[in-house]
């Protein structure tokens, strides 16, 4: 006994420990090498948000963000969906999507369901050389036996899974429903233990803007090795389908709450409309007047982009003008 508590027994010094950075498959939304989650109301954009990023990834597409960026390789994605047939739903939604088909696998779930801690993940990650794993939804994927809202039960089998992600170097995403306490806090809102979100170094929440059904917002509820990105928004109808807005100035908060409402923008619209009504303003004396309304920097050159406002250097001082 005393024999096999020595070899289980060993000290790491942090002198022997080689630092590395982290790569990135979306920065800084999703990280190679970790567990992320997205996470969200029935219904409200989820799986429609990861298909459309998993086509993107497959064609070598830039990703929201990335425009204008070195083009990027194709990469070969693991989509496991519990909810939604492959026929009838995943497959026509990535043929919209204009997903190269040749570069999406499923394990096949037919005779066995899939889990997390499952051997046959390891080996189609290794086989296919998948560079993103979605598992939809988190609780389909836990194994008959492990309570998703026990922590010592659900911490071994994430653990494993955080293992799985750092030995293949490929971004492991967890889809995930919230749930009904509407009062608390966007970390508290995930269904299950609370280890879920502390466990994830991202955790992505996508909603839909209340006063506007159509539009679509993910926000970034917590980044563990990056800054956090801004909000981006995608609007989705089924006159027009599925297209991307770009980023916007809601927080994961004001998305789940409600309270913004999206009227950040338009009121900096609004003011950007009336201070340069008269002529041309300096961009010092702009920015002053937003700072004392309340105006964030990010959402006042948001509202100049969506209302085309001209910048005009005179001298040596900049001049905005409609």
């Amino acid at each position: 006994m005393e024999e096999r508590r020595e070899k289980d027994y060993r000290l790491i010094n942090m002198d022997d420990v080689e630092a590395r950075k982290v790569d990135w498959l979306w920065y800084p939304y999703i990280p190679y090498g970790k567990v992320s989650i997205v996470q969200g109301d029935p219904g409200e954009g989820k799986t429609t948000f990861i298909l459309r990023l998993a086509a993107l990834l497959t064609k070598g597409e830039p990703l929201p963000g990335e425009e204008g960026q070195n083009p990027r390789k194709p990469i070969n994605v693991i989509y496991q969906n519990a909810e939604d047939g492959l026929e009838d739903t995943i497959k026509p939604r990535l043929l919209a999507a204009g997903a190269d088909c040749s570069r999406v696998m499923v394990i096949d779930e037919s005779l066995k369901s899939l889990t997390m801690t499952d051997e046959r993940l390891v080996r189609a990650i290794k086989e296919t050389g998948a560079k993103m794993v979605v598992l939809d939804p988190i609780q389909a994927y836990l194994g008959a036996n492990v309570d998703m809202h026990r922590a010592n039960e659900i911490r071994a089998v994430l653990k494993r899974l955080a293992r799985i992600a750092e030995e293949c170097d490929c971004a492991i995403i967890l889809i995930g429903h919230m749930n009904k306490a509407s009062g608390s806090k966007s970390t508290y809102r995930g269904l299950g233990s609370i280890d879920f979100q502390a466990m994830a170094r991202s955790v992505l929440v996508v909603g839909r803007v209340k006063n506007d059904p159509t539009l679509r917002v993910i926000a970034h509820d917590k980044s563990s090795l990056a800054p956090e990105g801004a909000s981006i928004a995608f609007r989705l109808d089924k006159e027009n389908g599925f297209h991307w807005e770009g980023p916007c100035d809601i927080t994961v908060e004001e998305l789940l709450s409600g309270t913004s409402k999206g009227e950040k923008t338009k009121d900096a619209k609004s003011f950007l409309l009336e201070i340069l009504a008269d002529g041309q303003k300096s961009c010092n004396e702009i920015m002053d007047a937003a700072k004392e309304k309340g105006i964030k920097k990010k959402t006042l050159w948001n509202a100049k982009k969506e209302l085309n406002i001209d910048s005009v250097k005179v001298g040596s001082q900049w001049y905005w003008m409609l």
